[in-house]
């Protein structure tokens, strides 16, 4: 079984998400952490169907929820 960490971003308009180290681009976001993390975890089970990989697609998850403050 493979893990992922996952980065949570918080932004102005939402949340967006990413595995750490998977090859290819697979991106979630939402409204909310939560929603993000719904819609990385389907991209990944999407990227691991259409280009195949060993590794199964019910894995757990690590998230880091990056709380990034850019200067305005």
């Amino acid at each position: 079984m493979r893990h992922f960490k996952i980065v949570v971003e918080r932004h102005d308009d939402g949340y967006v998400s990413y595995p750490v180290g998977m090859r290819g681009v697979v991106v979630g976001q939402g409204d909310t952490v939560d929603a993000a993390l719904v819609d990385v975890r389907s991209a990944i089970q999407f990227h691991l169907e259409t280009f195949g990989d060993e590794h199964g697609e019910d894995e757990p998850l690590d998230v880091v929820l990056a709380d990034l403050a850019i200067p305005a």
